[in-house]
């Protein structure tokens, strides 16, 4: 059943292996996040299969389905606890970020609620502007964090460039040592988790020059094998654990610019087209309910013209090979693209071995 994204566990099982010696080697733990295969039990198998010891996740949907799947492997929460889910955080997540005191005041009361201590790691934002505390709140917030008796703090995070692109630099994770030994004063006891980051902290560690971190969350290096700065390879990594497929199903001479007077396209935006002369035209079953499709690789020989929901229409002139209805093309996903096809209900997963 078309479109598929096939899944290839053995590859994303040494991809982690190869991440997992990276850090290990610097004494560094290696987070796995399956947030982007929306928990999926297999892949995450596949990734404590190759010597990661800890998941991380953003939902607690996605942990519920890794605890059904009777995988015990301590489970990080990403994304900062709703106050509303307090109860369901200490109850699947060993461990999660924070960065507001009524939320974790809120997990201190829950973790009571169950006689038990809930492992917190406080976010300090370097200047990525997303979560995280401002550096001038760190004392208070751990002082109040120490007169908590269910919350255990392990250390300071930070997070980088998902929102701001700000780059993980000598400066800036230096800042986020400097900040824990800070913390470690006024909390009265070592704290030895420093969360550097993500898979962008990677090129600092491959150039020998990440300051002495403690945890790195990994999703991207491992699933698609880059780091996230530039978007390169890691060395001797897998660049196509995941793959998508979809089936032609219109293929014939066309314009390359509409006939007539052009406004909004479906999603409301204003077209713009390239004179291409009249070129041969494929149209696929998969569309932007089921990728992003910006961040599909694709082909030699073939470029992307546009999508609908539905639709993905492509120029596929200068492919080397005929091609007819009922052909299967192979593309790979950049990271919004696997989101997507993750998330989608249209889309089939096969995974191989």
């Amino acid at each position: 059943m078309y479109p598929k994204l096939i899944i290839d566990l053995k590859k994303l099982q040494e991809n982690s292996q190869l991440l997992a010696n990276l850090c290990l080697a610097e004494n560094i733990q290696p987070v796995a996040v399956t947030k982007v295969t929306c928990g999926d039990p297999k892949v995450a198998q596949a990734m404590l299969a190759g010597g990661i010891s800890m998941l991380a996740e953003s939902r607690v949907e996605n942990a519920r389905r890794l605890q059904a799947a009777g995988i015990d492997a301590p489970l990080l929460l990403l994304r900062l606890p709703m106050l509303s889910q307090v109860e369901a955080v200490v109850e699947l997540f060993q461990c999660s970020l924070n960065s507001e005191l009524s939320t974790i005041r809120a997990l201190n009361a829950a973790a009571a609620k169950v006689d038990a201590v809930h492992d917190i790691i406080l976010m300090v934002d370097l200047g990525d502007l997303r979560e995280g505390i401002m550096p001038h709140e760190l004392e208070d917030m751990v002082l109040a964090i120490a007169g908590l008796k269910n919350i255990r703090l392990l250390g300071l995070g930070t997070n980088l460039t998902c929102y701001g692109g700000v780059i993980p630099t000598l400066e800036n994770l230096g800042q986020l040592l400097e900040y824990n030994r800070q913390a470690e004063k006024l909390y009265s006891q070592p704290l030895p988790v420093i969360s550097g980051g993500n898979s962008s902290s990677l090129p600092l560690l491959l150039q020998g020059q990440l300051p002495p971190v403690t945890q790195l969350r990994l999703g991207e290096s491992i699933v698609l094998g880059r780091e996230t700065v530039d978007r390169q390879p890691i060395p001797g990594a897998h660049l196509d654990c995941f793959q998508i497929q979809a089936e032609i199903i219109e293929i014939r001479e066309k314009p390359s610019v509409p006939i007539g007077k052009i406004g909004q396209d479906a999603f409301g935006g204003s077209p713009v087209f390239e004179d291409r002369g009249t070129h041969l035209r494929a149209i696929l079953a998969l569309g932007r309910q089921d990728v992003v499709v910006d961040g599909l690789e694709t082909p030699q020989g073939i470029d992307i013209l546009g999508a609908s929901s539905d639709h993905l229409l492509l120029d596929v002139t200068n492919y080397p090979k005929p091609l007819a209805v009922g052909d299967i093309l192979t593309f790979t996903p950049g990271y919004g693209s696997l989101l997507a096809a993750m998330t989608s209900a249209f889309v089939n997963k096969e995974y191989r071995q």
